[in-house]
């Protein structure tokens, strides 16, 4: 099938680019740029034209040269953020912010991109995955989403996974915490399947990498660079882990006779806005990206599964605020019940 605007994806460069500008002006800038994107985006997607995206294309080479062209761009915004915290009489505050403004590209969309680039069959694409994730010290979630989330999605056992009336900010610390434990463990049992040393594992490589980037940007730029990479670091994964909240909230995979059911339609929320698909590469066709782990993005489909109120750049907003969040999704986890058993 042809996409007849197969370049809409390249629309997510506008962001790093756009960030990147205001990195170059002020610290103050990039955050405000940032967010200003946010708020534009969630906004703009009130509005009824832009709540649906194109079909399902055949995934082509220009794919996925948005997805490795986001690698080249995130490396040089990371680059810049750190020459801008370099430049003499940086006060604290504004590393903190530019710090906000950059994770929020590392995160929003970089995290995005390495999440699809993990899903590739091609080895190189993998490694530029786990060069975003160690770019945002959270190299474990190469290991934890594909042989953790991916089994467990929608049940109890998955730590990335919400559960019904659980607020974002009491599952921030049960996830960050649980999906870290979950990554050695499943590490480690590959490991001594495997019968493999340690020496072979690129987690525990990876995680070496990411505490030895941190000594190193000390030692040669200082403690202020060190902020700031730590504060995007901690922004991209806010961002993550706010989503992961969003796309699984309340929904629970049933168990009968110590068998549970396979992931289906109803065990994602979706949603098929315009511009946070461009720009998101259809993060937000989220059941059928389960229920087909290995479909590239530009191929996944609208499927008519639980649907959010709106896109997922307004439900990070709607997050935040747990008594708005649980009063709009708490109608739809009713219906959903209510189908369930029908």
């Amino acid at each position: 099938m042809q996409d007849p605007l197969k370049l809409r994806f390249f629309l997510a460069w506008s962001i790093p680019v756009a960030v990147g500008f205001a990195a170059w002006v002020s610290p103050v800038a990039a955050w405000a740029a940032m967010l200003g994107i946010q708020i534009a985006v969630a906004l703009a997607e009130r509005v009824p034209a832009l709540q649906h995206s194109p079909p399902a294309a055949t995934f082509a080479g220009l794919h996925r040269w948005v997805l490795r062209g986001h690698v080249l761009l995130q490396a040089a915004l990371l680059a810049l953020g750190l020459w801008v915290t370099t430049q003499a009489g940086q006060p604290i505050w504004a590393v903190v912010l530019l710090g906000l403004g950059i994770g929020g590209v590392a995160g929003g969309q970089g995290i995005t991109f390495a999440h699809e680039l993990g899903h590739s069959r091609r080895r190189a694409d993998r490694v530029l995955g786990w060069l975003l994730m160690g770019s945002v010290c959270y190299a474990h979630f190469m290991v934890e989403h594909y042989r953790g989330h991916h089994v467990r999605a929608a049940t109890f056992d998955d730590p990335a996974s919400a559960r019904r009336g659980e607020s974002l900010w009491r599952f921030l610390p049960r996830t960050l915490l649980g999906s870290l434990r979950s990554a050695w463990r499943l590490e480690a049992a590959r490991l001594q399947q495997q019968k493999l040393s340690w020496g072979s594992s690129a987690l525990l490589w990876a995680s070496v990498s990411q505490a030895l980037w941190l000594v190193l940007l000390w030692a040669l730029l200082g403690p202020l660079a060190v902020l700031f990479w730590l504060v995007q670091s901690a922004q991209a994964i806010f961002l993550l882990e706010t989503i992961n909240y969003v796309e699984h909230y309340g929904l629970q995979r049933r168990e009968q006779n110590g068998k549970r059911e396979a992931f289906g339609l109803r065990h994602a929320w979706n949603a098929d806005h315009l511009l946070t698909n461009c720009m998101l590469i259809n993060l937000q066709r989220h059941s059928d990206h389960h229920m087909h782990a290995w479909k590239p993005y530009a191929e996944l489909q609208p499927l008519a599964g639980p649907q959010l109120p709106t896109g997922y750049a307004g439900c990070l907003f709607l997050a935040l605020v747990p008594a708005l969040w649980f009063r709009l999704m708490e109608p739809r986890l009713q219906s959903e019940a209510a189908l369930a058993t029908s």
